[in-house]
């Protein structure tokens, strides 16, 4: 877009990839995030020093702190998402149900208003009965979340949602809902301009989870239908109309097994995910992002907007899948990306970097397309077996498990994907494709070594890929 940006990076960061890119870096404190990245007066003034007109909040950190965007707004800066308003709005669960349901978007039963006291919940668990989740209203990444089956749990759960609520967002207000078993979770991607106009681009299935935190996600569901694609769509835009919403965001909603669809949240910010859907648009939603955030009126519309093809992307992760993914730190001793026609990666690191204990554990987004869902699926588990990561240990192993499981093939899955299915000893087992790799590979040397055959095989070197993607593609 011809614009020159300036990264503010913390002192952990100093190497990372963002920073060397930037036609500027500013260091902007130590390592913890309180002390770097939380610090919003001092990113304004680097901004203003260095002569920047707008701040791009990233999807972390204080993507989704209002305070932040007023602040941005009133030191005559732009900031690249919604008003602050909005956020304010949408980052209270509560608020955000009220707001959604004036426009007549489906709820799950619950309350809508923050707990009081344990009799009103008793009250209301009388009415929706068990099980319950018990939710903190600014929570986020399953944060201050509690599954309540019983009432002899509800006192305890109730407490230590709050507290923990209060510990991670400093506000301990919760409240109630119905808790939707076997529920899919899909969001659906907005777009609003300052002018009015409104789009939504279809959904992202999110569905196979740990700890209420997302791994794999794909674009489209393989589970909706057009008539219900639309009617999410709609009640995602009624959502963004509720807050007067510009730029990027997401609606979250619960689906059912009879394809049901109940709001949860909206993520008032560029997703993870995001990736997934534009691929199969053919957006740059940054682009979008920075365009909006200027004053432009969306250049397309609803109906100039269709699906192209699938997508899926598995977030890498320094995390154990076999020690209930715990975080894993280190160096990357080796780092190769995968390549080819339909992979994409999104990542920050270089080999020989280390995974600092800091922040997040995702390292890269390792995205594939394809034309139909099963192209996807499979150039996706071809992309996972060539991408060379050596030092620490990562969700590499599961995504190939999950990717080849028959209920995510038959896309037959909910968000207890990974209790259902998933065990540590699953990823001792050698893949189906490995296997029959390694058996190709060991009939031809069979048979070149029978023949008395001196020569290597065709491209020397990388001959076991070479027969991988040959035979098996």
């Amino acid at each position: 877009m011809g614009i020159k940006t300036v990264a503010v990076f913390s002192a952990a960061d100093r190497t990372m990839p963002f920073v060397q890119y930037a036609d500027e870096a500013v260091c902007i404190g130590p390592a913890p995030s309180n002390q770097s990245y939380l610090l919003g007066e001092k990113i304004i003034a680097v901004a203003k020093q260095t002569g920047a007109d707008a701040i791009h909040p990233g999807y972390g950190f204080l993507s989704e702190n209002a305070g932040f965007a007023a602040a941005v707004t009133a030191a005559g800066l732009i900031f690249i998402g919604p008003s602050s308003q909005a956020i304010e709005m949408m980052g209270s669960k509560l608020s955000a149900k009220q707001a959604a349901q004036a426009f007549g978007v489906p709820m799950v039963p619950g309350t809508e208003t923050p707990l009081r006291s344990l009799e009103e919940a008793q009250e209301v668990v009388k009415k929706t009965g068990f099980p319950i989740l018990i939710k903190a209203s600014a929570g986020g990444g399953g944060k201050g979340m509690r599954v309540v089956n019983a009432e002899s749990e509800l006192a305890e759960q109730i407490a230590m949602a709050k507290s923990e609520a209060k510990s991670a967002f400093g506000d301990d207000a919760v409240f109630i809902e119905k808790y939707v078993t076997a529920p899919r979770h899909i969001e659906i991607q907005v777009l609003g301009d300052q002018h009015g106009h409104y789009v939504y681009l279809f959904e992202r299935e999110c569905s196979v989870q740990r700890r209420h935190q997302k791994l794999i996600e794909e674009a489209p569901s393989s589970c909706l239908t057009p008539a219900v694609r639309a009617a999410m769509g709609k009640c995602a835009l009624d959502v963004a109309r509720a807050c007067q919403y510009y730029g990027a965001g997401t609606v979250e909603f619960l689906v059912d097994e009879q394809l049901n669809f109940y709001f949860l949240e909206m993520n008032t910010r560029l997703q993870v995910e995001h990736p997934v859907t534009e691929l199969i648009t053919g957006l740059d939603l940054v682009k979008e992002q920075i365009r909006i955030a200027r004053g432009e009126a969306l250049s397309f519309h609803q109906e100039d907007l269709s699906i192209s093809g699938h997508a899926i992307e598995l977030r890498v992760c320094a995390e154990d899948p076999a020690n209930n993914f715990l975080p894993d730190t280190g160096r990357l001793e080796t780092y190769v990306r995968p390549q080819g026609y339909g992979v994409r990666v999104d990542d920050g690191y270089e080999e020989g970097m280390d995974i600092p204990i800091y922040y997040d554990p995702m390292i890269a987004k390792l995205i594939a397309w394809g034309k139909d869902r099963d192209e996807a699926r499979e150039r996706l588990i071809r992309a996972i077996g060539e991408y060379q990561v050596k030092g620490i240990t990562t969700t590499l192993p599961f995504g190939a498990w999950a990717l080849q499981q028959p209920a995510f093939v038959n896309g037959q899955f909910d968000t207890g994907f990974i209790g259902k299915y998933f065990t540590p000893d699953a990823l001792d087992v050698p893949s189906a494709n490995a296997a029959q790799a390694a058996a190709i590979l060991a009939v031809q040397l069979w048979q070149q070594q029978a023949s008395g055959a001196a020569a290597a095989l065709p491209n020397s070197g990388h001959n076991s890929n070479w027969v991988k993607r040959r035979d098996l593609r």
